[in-house]
């Protein structure tokens, strides 16, 4: 019963704010970008917060003071399909987030995820790879954070996957700090391969910000190893009540 009433929600709320979409797209045509990304991240949050509770989320989020008053590249490990509200409410707003071009395909959620200036990621080819992460940096230099998972797909709460460069080095171009953020728990609301969902535990735990300003180019090439360590040596700590 959880699992549906989560779906008829999903659609239900995307539905009835159609007419706020139609006007958020008439803003932003204005210039009116200030109030058109405030009324679009009341009702992202409120989405994704909703469907999170719908699912019996039991989250715990530490940490929030380390996010600087800045434009900045959060890097978060990637365990489940929840990640994406998750990272969309326990942050200090909803930001623009590197997703999947797959993700394109939903209707509506697209459309969302324009108007919150989410970059779509074809990992398949290089070049529009490239230019997606370019498009990244550009959001940077506007102001904006951006939320990457460098792991490129869910690892269902294993062993943290490798983390691309290229996700990382939107970070170094723009020039601005990298936030690592531990999740741990979101795989389980939806495990791999089922559509079911399940009430969790999540414990999220952000990390104090790393500058990229004056970096070396060894120690550019060595941050994704860097970040991905720290990240599993905290989820290690999380998992020990640490």
């Amino acid at each position: 019963m959880r699992t549906i009433i989560w779906f008829l929600y999903f659609w239900a709320y995307l539905i009835a704010v159609l007419p706020e979409y139609w006007r958020v797209c008439r803003m932003q045509k204005q210039g009116k970008i200030e109030q058109h990304d405030n009324v679009v991240r009341k009702h992202v949050y409120n989405w994704a917060d909703r469907l999170l509770g719908l699912a019996g989320a039991s989250i715990t989020t530490e940490g929030k003071q380390n996010i600087p008053n800045q434009p900045v590249v959060f890097v978060a490990n990637h365990q489940g399909y929840f990640d994406i509200p998750l990272m969309l409410t326990q942050l200090d707003k909803p930001n623009p987030i590197v997703a999947k071009k797959e993700i394109m395909k939903i209707p509506m959620i697209r459309g969302w995820m324009e108007q919150l200036n989410c970059v779509f990621l074809d990992r398949e080819d290089p070049r529009q790879s490239m230019e997606s992460l370019k498009t990244a940096q550009e959001l940077l230099a506007k102001g904006y954070s951006v939320v990457i998972f460098p792991e490129g797909t869910r690892n269902s709460g294993g062993p943290l996957g490798e983390f691309k460069a290229g996700a990382i080095r939107v970070a170094t171009r723009a020039k601005v700090p990298v936030v690592p953020v531990c999740i741990d728990g979101s795989h389980a609301l939806m495990k791999k391969g089922s559509l079911w969902i399940h009430p969790a535990k999540v414990h999220i735990r952000i990390l104090p910000a790393v500058s990229t300003e004056g970096m070396s180019r060894e120690e550019i090439r060595a941050l994704p190893e860097q970040l991905r360590g720290q990240i599993a040596l905290e989820l290690e700590q999380m998992r020990k009540g640490q």
